[in-house]
């Protein structure tokens, strides 16, 4: 399976916001804050001094990894998905290498993350990455009960 990471563009709105909204709704956990982000990729995240890229794998967008600046030197990985058809197949590591990569070709000191504890698949991801659990405070999501950072 031949799979690119490429920078979102326009066109894959609907399938980002798909994607999403998979797992979201698949553990209950969609709520307004996601909306918002999904609604609006490029005026929440892009415009915002953000990155976002998609998987694509045999002509299809298969999931999607974004870097939401927070402030100078701090990004917070969001919207981390890819579909039920292909996890299992190192895409989750793709993506958070391009995320992990580019934040430190902007110099960030930090990456941060919010999760819920139902997500040990993907928390267990980040611990391999090297993010560690620190206290949740400020959440903006009700449902994340779970905050993990990396720093650079």
């Amino acid at each position: 399976m031949d799979v690119r990471i490429v920078p979102y563009r326009s066109e894959h709105h609907s399938v980002f916001k798909q994607l999403n909204l998979e797992w979201l709704d698949h553990y209950q956990l969609t709520e307004s804050h996601d909306l918002m982000i999904l609604d609006d990729p490029k005026g929440t995240v892009l415009d915002r001094g953000g990155y976002i890229w998609m998987a694509e794998a045999d002509g299809k967008i298969v999931g999607s990894a974004g870097l939401m600046k927070e402030e100078d030197g701090v990004y917070e990985l969001v919207k981390m998905a890819v579909t039920k058809s292909h996890r299992g197949k190192g895409i989750s590591r793709l993506l958070i290498e391009r995320c992990l990569y580019k934040a430190r070709e902007l110099g960030a000191k930090k990456v941060t993350l919010y999760s819920n504890h139902q997500l040990q698949t993907a928390i267990g991801l980040y611990e391999k990455y090297g993010f560690h659990h620190v206290e949740l405070v400020n959440s903006p999501m009700e449902t994340a009960d779970v905050r993990m950072e990396l720093i650079l």
